[in-house]
């Protein structure tokens, strides 16, 4: 019997730690690349939510009244314009003089909280490892940097917000453009599948927007109404951050408690417990009233998935992601559900009971 040559088993081996080597290199490219283009996709997204919103606002104009397409466009856009300037001005005034207060007084309540924790020996613990109130203050942009990621600084604040207005200035000049583009790029049997697909993804993040700008202002007037009633401190900047907060959704209620638990603390527990059932019932109102009329004009998503979306994508994309984690699921459960459970499995839905 011949033995295998020597010198073909090299060449194989040769070959094959080419080919390992090739496709390890590949597959660092391809996740070097993904690093680096995953903020151009966020921004996208962003613009998205920008302009599909008043497109489809011009889209009802048009349908409804026989507007022409331009005219429509403008009056939304001068209508939002409006309804934004109009907030401003009625709140301008009272919730600047509020947040300089909030600064002022934010080491006060920390201090506060801090001597109630040392009461306990476990609360000594706890403020042991938390930083001194004038210094959090101090090097607070320094720990605002770091949180931020992409979009820490002042410059990469402004560079990002500039790209995503002028992105979505492009799309609502002539998204059609766009559409055309993408339905190009696929084999002209699947041309139309496509265009039903990018109808629905559309649709989605344009109820989802409009969801969210709903759910945010339930959160923020129930939220003002009952920290007006209970006396707290700031009640109107702390409402608004809990209004704008929400925005993410799962960690943004958290987030906006921690504030409106320290200034309730200056006025005593007892204080505090009344704020922190005051967030329970407004979450409570707001994911059994709000979200359910949300979610009839969207896809079911799992607050699992949702929550893990968050710490994923945030984990790359920064604020930027944790913010826009929750419309990129959305989108993907739309291209799962259309191009993978419909087209390939052959079911509607995606219902694990049937």
């Amino acid at each position: 019997m011949d033995n295998p040559s020597p010198r073909l088993d090299t060449a194989t081996f040769a070959q094959r730690v080419s080919i390992t080597v090739g496709i390890t290199i590949l597959f660092v490219l391809l996740v070097w690349l993904f690093g680096v283009s995953f903020n151009v996709f966020l921004l996208i997204v962003a613009s998205l939510l920008i302009a599909l919103p008043l497109r489809a606002g011009a889209r009802k104009l048009h349908d409804r009244f026989g507007l022409n397409e331009t005219l429509a466009l403008t009056l939304v856009i001068v209508g939002v314009l409006g309804i934004l300037s109009l907030m401003v001005w009625l709140l301008a005034s009272r919730i600047s003089e509020q947040i300089t207060e909030f600064q002022e007084q934010t080491p006060e309540a920390i201090r506060n909280f801090q001597q109630r924790l040392s009461s306990s020996k476990l609360g000594q613990q706890v403020v042991g490892s938390l930083p001194n109130p004038s210094e959090l203050m101090k090097n607070g942009s320094k720990l605002l940097t770091q949180a931020t990621g992409v979009l820490s600084g002042t410059f990469g604040a402004l560079s990002n917000v500039y790209v995503v207005l002028f992105m979505a200035a492009f799309i609502i000049a002539d998204p059609t453009l766009y559409r055309r583009g993408i339905i190009w790029l696929v084999p002209q049997k699947g041309r139309k599948r496509t265009g039903e697909i990018l109808d629905k993804l559309d649709k989605t993040l344009v109820n989802w927007l409009l969801g969210q700008l709903f759910s945010m202002t339930v959160v923020g007037v129930l939220t003002a109404i009952g920290l007006w009633v209970l006396g707290v401190r700031l009640a109107g900047v702390l409402a608004l951050f809990a209004g704008l907060i929400s925005f993410i959704p799962n960690l943004g209620p958290i987030i906006a408690l921690i504030p409106a638990l320290l200034f309730a603390f200056l006025d005593g527990p007892q204080q505090a417990l009344y704020v922190l059932i005051l967030y329970l019932g407004v979450q409570t109102i707001e994911s059994s009233l709000a979200t359910p009329l949300v979610q009839k004009k969207m896809i079911d998503m799992p607050p699992a998935l949702v929550f893990g979306s968050q710490l994923v994508i945030g984990a790359f994309g920064g604020i930027l992601g944790l913010m826009l984690a929750t419309p990129i699921v959305a989108m993907l459960m739309i291209l799962v559900q259309t191009l993978y459970v419909q087209d390939i499995l052959g079911d509607e839905t995606m219902n694990v009971d049937s």
